[in-house]
């Protein structure tokens, strides 16, 4: 049985870049919901029941009912992107990468600034809802991409990325504060954005 990361922080803890009704709808409605629906589903699908959640998105083609098979994908889409996102977030966030990652970024980008418009430029320029990403492969390189809707890298079998930062886009996760004006959310995320935690997440791919 899937269950939501548990919060280190208080849901008023991340204002004014976000406020404190986002996070209460965000975290125990939306995140809630597909946390819960994906557990339902998974009692349709007992070959995958005893399985990790990124076991899980490589082994959907196992599922026979396609209808069974969609709701899976988008509910534990919604489950694990939203893990990520809450994870990575802290009040007073971390200025900017350091160690390995910023290496990396340096050599794969350019310098951090590239990167952030990058990433920012992902987000914006998503088509309706989705996900703006810095992922990680084996090798230690790294990767930017968005996904429409609950999608992630880790849904295509034939990629070997793994999400080690995830912007949310769909509006849920920003409209009650800036409305139609996505940028100025994005920009507010990376204030926010604990780049410590997302150090660790690509050093456990690069160790797998």
């Amino acid at each position: 049985m899937f269950k939501q990361i548990e919060l280190k922080y208080n849901f008023n803890a991340l204002e004014p870049h976000i406020d404190e009704l986002t996070m209460v709808t965000h975290y125990t409605k939306h995140h809630a919901a597909y946390t819960n629906n994906l557990n339902a589903a998974l009692e349709k699908a007992p070959e995958l029941s005893n399985s990790s959640i990124e076991d899980i998105f490589k082994n959907l083609d196992h599922t026979s009912d396609e209808a069974l098979r969609t709701t899976i994908k988008n509910n534990g889409g919604g489950y694990y992107n939203h893990n990520l996102y809450f994870a990575t977030l802290q009040p007073g966030g971390s200025s900017e990468p350091t160690g390995d990652l910023a290496k990396q970024i340096a050599k794969d980008f350019g310098d951090y600034p590239t990167l952030k418009e990058k990433l920012s430029g992902a987000g914006a320029t998503r088509f309706g809802s989705g996900w703006a990403w810095l992922s990680a492969n084996k090798e230690g390189e790294l990767k930017v991409s968005s996904s429409p809707n609950q999608d992630n890298p880790l849904m295509d079998p034939n990629e070997a990325w793994v999400p080690i930062l995830g912007i949310d886009v769909w509006e849920h996760a920003y409209y009650l504060k800036y409305k139609n004006l996505r940028a100025d959310y994005i920009k507010a995320f990376f204030e926010l954005l604990n780049w410590d935690i997302v150090a660790d997440n690509y050093n456990k791919v690069k160790e797998e």
